[in-house]
């Protein structure tokens, strides 16, 4: 590639760091930089979502499914302001991504002029770290090396914003050797990753003295899976999973308890209730009622970001490293505990509950349960699969009733929890692993918002994947689900149906229009045969899963306000609330029952 303008060098420079694929839509306040990347040919891939903001989703996407730094590119004005949901979700998910924005011209800065945004400031909250705007021809190339240095050693969000005529100013590839400027560089970056001797022997100390070991893994601990279990299975210990965590450990294994928190599970909120000892591991899972009480058990964290350290629950020690290394560096340490009753103890929990959503699962709804249909995913997921899902109830069943397999991954938006990543998310895994199958899981509220888009760059793009399979399942309820359920539970107020009811929308129609297969479920006993098609079809799929909004997503613990607030929504005239009533009731007898089965057959 040569180097003949400024925008030619950006895409010159990004080739160097390593990016391959940029995922933006243009405008004229860009396109010095996108003709750049016409001029470079097959150099740098330019995947055109439908609005900004799913490429800002799919450049975090990309970053959690291949460890790269992802790529969004925008114009000015509306278009960077698009951006901003999706950056968001990476900045709070700790995803490096790298966001590169146009600007009107330098003479017209300060001008009131059409489409100027004063776009420094509306992005140094989410790029805090790095957001500087290219004034020059010899800036740029320091912007660019610190822009992805910054967000790939920091896991963090950067910016370079290009008024329009620097763009196409004569490219400076090496700035002159004088006063006042920079000469940066690409290199490698070396981190340290693992703690001295003397932290690990303590960590080793703590951890043997405990009892009850309980593990808290999050998106840190994705590549430490192997090391995650050798540890538990040497403290004898279990291992909960925050959202983001889901993948680091297979569920099949029966000391995995599980999520946790208000999407989580019960075993889960049991062994954290129980344990003596908590280890947590490249985690920052916020909600402080479903970790041990202040005091309860000694705590040893790890993660790479120092910051993180005591954040949640105060650790009486802290070690700063990669979680594989420090695990793989602790283990030669430990003692190793032959017969553990506490590990029994886990297991029987495990076992108990994966009974209650069986039972959960099938008990009989208008037309389909929400669960039912996640819990027939399961044992259909092909090999290697990649699931995305949505924010909304679709979170709550994904968490509880996928049972993710060894090799899987996984993800949604974690710290942001917005609505709407789902689709871009699956496009961008199937750009990253266009030889695996993908699932993307969402409600309708979040397939109105971006889904319906998204399915039109899924028909543009899929001849170009090795293995065509992308799913798209939607719980077609008509309800804005979990705020409804939220109004009931935790304001205690009566859903709403001029803020939850959605329109109806026939999504398997509008799928088959594409060019892709559409299959609309509306009976319990077709969902198995509909999930099979999905996996034997030659192109994408969309399943419209006509599902019953009054299915409760019930929390592992309900507390007294809870119920309160619950009666006090039906005793002030919940359109729905015998239906929801009927529903909760079927739900706990179905808990119940499962409970007591497997009591009596052990």
């Amino acid at each position: 590639m040569a180097s003949s303008t400024v925008g030619d060098f950006v895409v010159e420079r990004m080739h160097q760091w390593g990016v391959r694929r940029i995922y933006g839509y243009p405008g004229d306040g860009i396109n010095g930089i996108v003709g750049a990347l016409d001029r470079a040919g097959d150099a740098i891939e330019f995947v055109q979502a439908r609005h900004e903001e799913l490429a800002a989703f799919m450049a975090c996407a990309h970053a959690k499914f291949s460890g790269e730094v992802g790529v969004c590119l925008a114009t000015s004005g509306p278009g960077a302001i698009h951006l901003l949901n999706g950056l968001y979700d990476a900045k709070l998910d700790h995803q490096p991504v790298v966001a590169l924005v146009g600007q009107q011209k330098r003479s017209a800065l300060g001008g009131d002029y059409q489409q100027e945004v004063d776009l420094i400031s509306l992005f140094k909250d989410v790029a805090h770290e790095f957001v500087q705007m290219a004034t020059s021809a010899e800036q740029v190339r320091h912007l660019i090396d610190r822009a992805f240095r910054i967000a790939r050693d920091r896991r963090t969000v950067t910016c370079v914003i290009f008024p329009n005529d620097v763009q196409d100013l004569p490219a400076v590839p090496v700035p002159p050797r004088e006063h006042g400027t920079v000469h940066s560089g690409i290199g490698t970056t070396v981190p340290s990753v693992v703690p001295p001797p003397d932290a690990l022997q303590y960590a080793a100390d703590i951890l043997n003295t405990g009892s009850k070991v309980a593990i808290l893994a999050g998106a840190g601990a994705l590549h430490a899976g192997d090391e995650l279990i050798a540890v538990a299975e040497c403290l004898g210990a279990g291992i909960a999973k925050a959202l983001l965590g889901k993948a680091a450990v297979p569920d099949d294994l029966p000391f995995v308890t599980g999520s946790i928190g208000v999407l989580g599970t019960r075993p889960s909120s049991w062994m954290m209730e129980e344990c003596d000892t908590l280890l947590i591991v490249g985690s920052s899972f916020p909600y402080a009622e479903f970790l041990p009480e202040e005091g309860q058990a000694r705590c040893v964290q790890i993660d790479t970001d120092a910051r993180a350290l005591g954040l949640r629950y105060p650790a009486e020690l802290g070690l700063v490293g990669d979680s594989a290394a420090t695990l793989a560096a602790l283990l030669p340490l430990l003692e190793r505990r032959t017969e553990s009753p506490w590990r029994a103890s886990i297991e029987s929990e495990v076992a108990r509950w994966w009974r209650v959503l069986e039972a959960r699962a099938h008990v009989p709804a208008s037309p389909i349960n929400p669960q039912r249909v996640f819990w027939e995913l399961s044992p259909r997921l092909p090999d290697h699969a990649v699931i995305t899902c949505d924010s909304g109830s679709a979170a709550n069943w994904y968490a509880r009733d996928v049972k993710l397999r060894r090799g899987m991954k996984a993800s949604l938006s974690g710290g942001l929890a917005t609505m709407g990543p789902a689709v871009p998310y699956a496009i961008a895994a199937k750009h990253v692993h266009p030889e695996r199958p993908v699932v993307a899981l969402l409600g309708d509220g979040a397939m109105q918002m971006n889904g319906i888009n998204g399915l039109i760059t899924i028909a543009r793009l899929w001849r170009d994947w090795a293995d065509p399979r992308l799913v798209v399942m939607v719980l077609n309820n008509r309800d804005l689900n979990l705020v409804s359920w939220e109004q009931r539970v935790l304001g205690g107020d009566p859903k709403f149906d001029a803020s939850q009811e959605l329109p109806d929308f026939p999504y398997a129609r509008f799928a088959q229009m594409l060019g892709l297969e559409g299959i609309r479920v509306e009976n319990p006993d077709a969902i198995g045969d509909a999930w099979d098609a999905a996996f034997r079809a030659d192109r994408p799929v969309l399943l419209d899963m006509v599902t019953d909004a009054a299915v409760p997503p019930l929390p592992p613990d309900v507390s007294l306000a809870q119920a309160k607030a619950y009666f006090s929504a039906l005793w002030q005239g919940d359109p729905e609330g015998m239906r929801t009533l009927k529903a909760v009731m079927r739900e706990y007898w179905a808990s119940f029952t499962a409970g007591r089965s497997e009591k009596t057959t052990a």
